[in-house]
């Protein structure tokens, strides 16, 4: 069973900014909307099937063509970044259609992503980052499509760790503990600190060796 995880934060509170120190060669990152990384990316290119051009990043918004990358690379880090774009693309892609039952389809194709992300090899880790909203409550959750696709899932409730961005004097770091009202959640001794740099690379280090994961791997195909 893999380690998937989920960060959230707003729009440029350091998420994808924080892939920055991963290996390039054992990542694997999946872009819901195509755009430049937040800095220099040694070792990381866009995938070119037509020019026959290697790379590791991909760039989809559909569930089967997501969970076939996933299943099928050999790399041990899966990053899908701006996950609530994978529901809000389906969602307007299909807004000509009425009735409740794109609710409940799109609610299911969103399961079936992180339900493979929860069933992959044992050492591999999936970083599923999205960005966040606000319940009725005043509550800080992971942005949706909104409330009719809320009743059917709760889309946190299938992870174990959950961080959030947080930004104070211009230093950007993860929240690790719940704050009485937001979704975050980890085992209370798997990092340093209720706040950590926002470096994904120092999380999966954390997380490798609270879960007795080797990072010792062969090179990926």
């Amino acid at each position: 069973m893999s380690i998937a995880t989920i960060v959230l934060g707003e729009s440029g509170t350091g998420k994808t900014y924080s892939l920055r120190n991963l290996d390039s060669a054992q990542t694997l990152l999946i872009q819901a909307v195509r755009k430049p990384l937040p800095f220099r990316a040694t070792g990381w290119a866009r995938m070119d099937r037509e020019k026959k051009q290697p790379g590791n990043i991909f760039v989809s918004d559909f569930s089967a063509r997501i969970i076939n990358l996933m299943q099928k690379t050999s790399r041990k880090i899966i990053v899908l970044d701006d996950f609530q774009y994978v529901l809000a693309n389906e969602f307007m892609r299909r807004s000509n259609e009425r009735g409740f039952d794109k609710y409940t389809e799109i609610g299911r194709h969103a399961w079936d992503i992180l339900t493979v992300a929860n069933n992959l090899p044992d050492d591999v880790r999936v970083y599923i980052l999205a960005h966040t909203q606000n319940d009725e409550y005043g509550r800080v959750k992971m942005k949706t499509i909104g409330k009719l696709l809320d009743d059917k899932i709760t889309l946190e409730g299938l992870f174990t760790i959950v961080l959030r961005t947080v930004v104070t004097d211009r230093r950007f770091q993860f929240s690790t503990i719940n704050n009485g009202s937001d979704t975050v959640k980890a085992p209370p001794d798997m990092f340093p600190d209720q706040l950590i740099d926002n470096d994904l690379a120092a999380v999966d280090t954390c997380l490798c060796d609270y879960y007795g994961i080797s990072t010792t791997h062969a090179p990926a195909a």
